[in-house]
């Protein structure tokens, strides 16, 4: 008699061949697109990069996934923007000063225009800020307490001004990429003119794919790559081997597997440091009263299920760190208040004397939300179903509605699999975009899900305020142990950030952001 998938050891093997066989009923809300992969061999001038994720647009207001970050800000800059020490550096501002607890002085950078010859204006950040809070369900909006209003003093000095002391202001406008304000628009932008030191020259938001040239008006140094290929490629081995044929230089969110494909082949580096984003399977807080995940101990009952180190070491293969607490331990400000804990029979137990007995759940997410995806849902599956819970699994296509979903206009779900970076490299940044939501931000459908516990928002918005590192430290720590003890999520990691290039690429200065600066990469003969 042959032996059941759930009743075999637990092995790498074991789940790749059960995906296959559990992949043949589960429910998948959206099949992977297929994409060629890409012919001709990029010039000697150009740059090709593969993407996991679909690009579905060159702005941030809405899309911020973190490889989108190096083409984003190739194309359109920040005040600010934060470096491979996870440290604030200064780009079209050439100050940025708080003056008081409320207010920063900002002056901009002298003789910076955009492509287009025209110069930055103080109106075009004053813009900026003004489309970025208006669009709902804004990514970025939710890691700013407050908006800030722009105060001109001449045509190249303001103030940022708060009703509240927000301290790491200069941190979070990084977030906020500068365009010109007869140009803006409360959405994502698929085109346009930036100050960056590319141009777009092609753009299919429907393929994921975009064509850049070198800016000749760049403010900065110019650029040694004179054009930029980027590639929606959703199937990894399609990515490899196009790196491996030379077919494009630059790949990102690779899995365990295919970097060990890659390390030590001729011609190709892979690059890991340790990153910013916490992925997690969190649970769906907009559920009723009486619903069993509006109860914290059936949701940490739930946990006991979800073999996390298991599908770390052999899934993952050790590409990722196992979480201690509720943002990444690499950020400022973090500490660490427990880790998962896998006891099946403990799992059981619990929910059986909670008195809940035949639970259905649905987990949602979307391709490419982190390397393995598919084989690590697939594994929970089978790890709920060994506690005697069901689940089902819906996949979203890369760039499809499954950003309606997470805001519960769509469909019901019970757990997302999705990831949230802090591109400021800051703990509370994740505190402010996850966990601080407020009743005002559900009726936009700006909180993380519906996670609102009012009493830890304001712990939230105090240390944020806090103009004292040490205390704001300390009451972001509080924050921190009480937001453990709501138990947010069945389960969640840290992956290390990897890319792999071609060996005729060099300058990239990988960020824990899982980003680069595009204007520092050159080309080898």
């Amino acid at each position: 008699m042959t032996e059941s998938f759930v009743s075999q050891p637990f092995s790498r093997r074991n789940l790749f061949r059960g995906g296959l066989i559990l992949g043949a009923g589960l429910s998948l809300g959206g099949g992977l697109t297929a994409c060629a992969t890409p012919t001709g061999k990029p010039g000697p001038d150009t740059v090709s990069l593969a993407m996991n994720r679909s690009m579905v647009s060159l702005d941030n207001k809405l899309l911020q996934f973190d490889a989108a970050l190096t083409v984003q800000r190739a194309v359109r800059e920040a005040l600010t923007t934060i470096d491979t020490s996870l440290k604030v550096q200064l780009v079209l501002a050439d100050s940025f000063e708080l003056v008081a607890p409320t207010q920063w002085l900002v002056h901009l950078r002298p003789g910076v225009t955009y492509s287009d010859g025209s110069p930055v204006r103080v109106e075009d950040v004053d813009t900026a800020l003004k489309m970025y809070s208006q669009v709902s369900g804004s990514f970025v909006g939710g890691f700013f307490p407050e908006w800030p209003t722009v105060g001109k003093i001449d045509e190249s000095t303001f103030t940022l001004d708060t009703e509240r002391p927000v301290p790491v202001l200069d941190y979070l406008m990084s977030n906020i990429l500068i365009t010109p304000a007869a140009q803006n628009v409360p959405e994502d932008l698929q085109g346009g003119v930036g100050t960056g030191p590319y141009i777009v020259t092609e753009a299919d938001r429907g393929t994921g794919n975009y064509s850049l040239a070198r800016n000749t008006k760049y403010w900065g140094a110019a650029p040694s790559v004179e054009s930029v290929n980027i590639r929606f490629v959703p199937d990894e081995s399609n990515r490899v081997v196009s790196l491996r044929s030379g077919e494009v230089d630059v790949i990102d969110a690779i899995t365990p597997d295919a970097a060990d494909q890659l390390a030590g082949l001729a011609g190709v580096t892979v690059e890991r440091v340790d990153g910013v984003r916490l992925n997690q399977l969190f649970y769906n807080f907009r559920k009723p009263q009486g619903h069993p995940l509006a109860d914290a101990r059936v949701r940490k009952a739930l946990s006991y299920a979800i073999n996390g180190n298991a599908l770390i070491d052999q899934v993952m293969q050790g590409a990722a760190t196992p979480s201690r607490g509720v943002v990444p331990g690499i950020l400022d400000g973090a500490i660490e208040t427990g880790e998962y804990v896998y006891d099946p029979q403990r799992a059981r137990a619990e929910l059986d004397a909670l008195g809940v007995r035949d639970l259905e759940l649905k987990i949602i997410w979307e391709t490419g939300e982190f390397a393995a995806d598919t084989d690590i849902m697939e594994s929970v599956l089978q790890m709920l179903s060994a506690v005697g819970v069901r689940a089902t699994l819906q996949q979203f296509e890369p760039g499809g509605d499954i950003s309606t979903w997470r805001q519960g206009k769509a469909g019901d779900w019970d757990i997302l699999g999705n990831g949230f970076p802090s591109p400021t490299g800051l703990a509370v940044t994740i505190m402010q975009g996850m966990y601080a939501g407020t009743a005002a931000k559900e009726e936009t459908r700006d909180t993380y899900h519906g996670y609102i516990f009012p009493e830890i928002s304001a712990l939230i918005a105090k240390g944020s305020e806090d103009p004292n590192p040490v205390t704001r430290k300390e009451t972001l720590a509080d924050a921190q142990r009480r937001i453990w003890e709501t138990w947010p999520c069945l389960w969640s990691f840290v992956p290390k950030t990897v890319i792999a290039r071609n060996n005729r690429i060099d300058g990239i200065g990988l960020r824990p952001t899982n980003s680069y600066d595009m204007a520092a990469v050159t080309l080898r003969a």
